[in-house]
């Protein structure tokens, strides 16, 4: 029986923490009552627990946030990402002759989490690991934001990012609590007919290694 209880009260706290982590600006104990479908002394116990644990915190209007506790579960993931993703990317790099990269989405921005250059091209665009920049411009960024609407195929944009720069992207789907996307991109020409299948490809074969 307790065995069962506390499955419950790990089930529900997980539960808030997603919710939190999907809203912008908080949201008070009675909203998350409301949306999780809990009586707000439950609610309250669980947030209790989490505040204590440093992975929620009460703002000065009462509203409920994140807390910084979940920074250092998140660091310590990113390793992991980095290393499956690796091998990955380099293939669809040195394929397509063109920049591969993991992004992940954190909030409202898109986080460069892996990047690899082909080996064998003169011309190819230096994106950093831990650049940063909109969900809503780049083809990364659109790829994650399709996916909240389900969609799982690619998407190519140009000069969006870097002016002359050419990039397709496609989302990892089906990794609950992780957004993120496989794309390439090259100041080169792309054509999405080929290359769009090879950077799905990738991102499958990520969905599934994360998995």
């Amino acid at each position: 029986m307790m065995a069962a209880e506390s499955s419950q009260t790990l089930e529900r706290g997980l539960r808030l923490l997603r919710l939190l982590a999907d809203g912008h600006g908080g949201r008070t104990p009675t909203e998350l009552a409301g949306e999780l479908g809990l009586s707000r002394p439950v609610v309250y116990r669980l947030l209790t627990t989490l505040q204590e644990e440093g992975f929620v915190r009460r703002s000065g209007d009462g509203r409920v946030n994140l807390g910084f506790g979940v920074l250092s579960l998140a660091q310590a993931v990113h390793p992991l990402l980095r290393a499956v993703a690796l091998p990955a990317l380099r293939r669809l790099a040195e394929q397509v002759g063109a920049t591969a990269h993991l992004t992940v989405a954190e909030g409202d921005e898109g986080l460069a989490m892996a990047v690899v250059e082909p080996s064998w091209t003169h011309l190819h665009v230096a994106y950093r690991e831990g650049a940063r920049h909109s969900l809503g411009q780049g083809a990364a960024g659109l790829a994650i934001l399709g996916l909240r609407r389900g969609e799982t195929g690619y998407l190519v944009t140009e000069g969006q990012l870097q002016e002359g720069a050419r990039g397709i992207a496609a989302p990892l789907a089906g990794l609950p609590g992780l957004e993120a996307s496989v794309g390439v991109v090259t100041f080169g020409a792309l054509d999405p007919a080929e290359v769009g299948p090879q950077v799905v490809a990738t991102a499958r074969e990520l969905s599934i290694a994360l998995g």
